[in-house]
């Protein structure tokens, strides 16, 4: 029995490929840890087409595997390499839906990049809050998928946070319809939630509704040096005092991660006089044209000096220089990558915490870490850093980061979760973290989530071995 041919057999041409040379591209994961097999990768071009793959596949029993970018960092949208799951791009469907700027909302479904959306609500003078490096290429439906994050949670929250209304296709074929763009909404179960971080695991979001806020109207951005990273709370509590709430952004770079990025990339250039331990850099904005935001800032900068908390800084003079600045913070991976790549830890621990677990997990390096090189940046102002290890110079990265992940990585996720914290802040669970999952997770969440894979995908045709085990 053929379930797969006779899913496709079904099927009009045009809702897929078999061809070799195209599928090849969906099957590798973004960071080439797995390459999975697919015999045809799914591309419908509406709801109603995912509806009846769905529907179909539920009833061959052919599992499916939805990818939207493909920019997961755990392997979450990459097809086993057994060959019997399909891949159901959404990127055909990539309409924007509907704006509607007094209701501060956008409708559009899930094959849209999100830097489409982005320009969508610029054009009608607003914006949405979501961003993320890799906005020319991820999909606002798998930014939901994964609860991503980015540069804005500290003032707009996660992804989940600016949802407003979902539709899906369940695992059985029905959709699911909450699309509506409302803020308020008491009628039982919030059910888009669950979809929101499933992965894939639990339908297939077709279209969201949006939350957009109104566009700035000023922009401050700001490089600081910082000596001691234990004054890092500090000096972001004065920040948001003095600001008046209105820091969006508050990233942290290591001396490091810039010294890596400065090296491959010699055509930067330090933003600062003088190299420090460690630096953040700021972002206020408001979308009001008469408060005072520039000086507010400067003023805290000249307190921040005043008072020892920063040893240096800068202020970016005009959009150019900001996008000068916003280029090393976001450009540190390439960095990685040019260095054989990283061990990377996505941690979260409480905000007022994180300048401790930064400086123990680095003595915890430096005494198992082999010489291993660190890269730590991260938005340090919700509490999420990347605490990254790259090889040491002249020691082969692949065996030297099994050896690590092995060795040392537990010893930092032991320190984060004493700490309160968490093995996964922004990137998922996917395939890759489905081990810390079950050594870091509560017992009794993890009892919920097989739960509700158990109810709403019985059969396990949704993205089969992630995030749950099968």
């Amino acid at each position: 029995m053929d379930r797969i041919g006779d899913v496709l057999g079904a099927l009009p041409a045009d809702l897929y490929t078999t061809d070799p040379a195209v599928t090849a591209r969906y099957l590798t994961d973004f960071r080439r840890f797995r390459t999975g097999a697919s015999r045809a990768v799914l591309r419908p071009r509406s709801t109603a087409e995912v509806q009846r793959i769905v529907a179909l596949c539920a009833a061959h029993g052919v599992a499916l595997v939805p990818q939207g970018g493909n920019t997961s960092y755990c392997a979450a949208a990459t097809p086993s390499a057994k060959g019997d799951e399909l891949v159901l791009s959404l990127e055909r469907l990539n309409a924007v839906r509907g704006l509607d700027a007094a209701n501060l909302s956008l409708t559009a479904e899930a094959g849209c990049v999100l830097s489409v959306l982005q320009e969508a609500a610029d054009a009608e003078g607003l914006m949405l809050p979501l961003d993320l490096g890799s906005r020319q290429s991820c999909q606002i439906g798998g930014n939901l998928s994964t609860n991503a994050g980015g540069i804005s949670v500290l003032k707009h929250g996660m992804a989940r946070d600016l949802v407003l209304g979902l539709e899906a296709v369940l695992p059985d074929g029905q959709v699911l319809d909450v699309l509506q763009p409302l803020r308020k909404n008491n009628t039982g179960y919030d059910v888009k939630q669950v979809l929101l971080g499933a992965e894939g695991t639990l339908g297939v979001i077709t279209a969201v509704s949006l939350k957009l806020a109104r566009k700035p109207a000023q922009t401050v951005t700001a490089f600081l040096a910082v000596d001691d990273i234990s004054t890092l709370t500090a000096i972001l509590a004065r920040a948001q005092q003095l600001t008046g709430e209105n820091i969006t952004s508050f990233e942290y770079i290591s001396h490091h991660s810039l010294a890596l990025l400065l090296a491959a990339q010699p055509a930067l250039r330090h933003p600062l006089a003088a190299p420090a331990e460690h630096y953040v850099l700021l972002e206020a904005q408001t979308c009001s044209p008469v408060l005072a935001l520039e000086e507010a800032v400067a003023q805290l900068l000249e307190a921040l000096m005043g008072e020892g908390l920063v040893t240096d800084g800068t202020l970016a003079a005009g959009a150019q220089q900001r996008e000068r600045l916003w280029h090393l913070r976001e450009h540190i991976p390439e960095a990685e990558v040019a260095n054989g790549g990283s061990v990377k830890h996505d941690i979260s621990v409480p905000t007022s915490v994180l300048p401790a677990f930064i400086a123990g997990a680095a003595a915890l390096v430096t005494a198992h870490g082999a010489g291993g090189r660190l890269s730590i940046y991260g938005h340090v102002g919700d509490g999420n850093v990347h605490f990254n290890v790259v090889a040491p110079v002249g020691v082969e990265p692949a065996g030297y980061k099994v050896w690590l992940e092995a060795e040392v990585s537990p010893r930092l996720y032991d320190l984060a979760v004493g700490m309160g914290g968490s093995f996964g802040a922004e990137y998922g669970i996917g395939v890759v973290k489905l081990d810390l999952l079950d050594r870091y997770g509560d017992p009794a969440k993890r009892h919920m989530m097989r739960a509700l894979k158990a109810a709403l995908d019985p059969a396990n045709i949704m993205n089969p071995g992630k995030v749950v085990r099968a």
